[in-house]
């Protein structure tokens, strides 16, 4: 880890990070999160019975499109010639609710966590949208990274979760 906040210059002004001296490598990031409901909201949702629509669908989408502009949400991040992202979303009945996943893959001089992070953030909130005409009470929990490989810093895993 580093030991000094990088997007900080030396008079603590915010700065965008110069990678360009650093080797293009394979990157890839996996954050998660996930949305808890109640379970008639659940069943109403994995029956596609949402008056938006198909509300995975669209999630999926808007998760990937989110990732693809994360340059444009975040101040400082690089715009990136992203190679691969994957939003996979899963009923899981003991929250109840979904648990979202994204994986996004490059070749190149900085690492993609914050695509990762964003297309789980937009992809909750548009399940979000999508039903809170039916319940207002839904919860968007555990945002995170949950793995990252490549780069100068290497390979992180978070720890298992116990519960939630």
């Amino acid at each position: 880890m580093a030991k000094k906040l990088t997007h900080l210059g030396k008079s603590g002004e915010a700065r965008m990070v110069d990678v360009s001296g650093k080797a293009a490598t394979a990157r890839t990031a996996t954050a998660e999160g996930h949305v808890v409901m109640t379970k008639s909201t659940l069943d109403l949702v994995l029956k596609g019975n949402a008056k938006k629509g198909d509300v995975l669908g669209v999630a999926r989408l808007a998760g990937i499109m989110a990732a693809k502009r994360t340059h444009e949400l975040i101040p400082l991040c690089h715009p990136l010639a992203i190679s691969k992202i994957s939003v996979d979303i899963a009923p899981d009945r003991a929250l109840p609710g979904l648990r979202v996943s994204a994986t996004v893959k490059l070749t190149g001089q900085t690492g993609v966590e914050m695509e990762a992070l964003t297309a789980v953030s937009v992809a909750c909130l548009t399940i979000y949208d999508m039903v809170k005409a039916v319940e207002r009470g839904m919860r968007i929990e555990g945002i995170r990274v949950v793995e990252k490989l490549g780069g100068k810093s290497g390979h992180y895993r978070a720890p298992k979760r116990t519960k939630g």
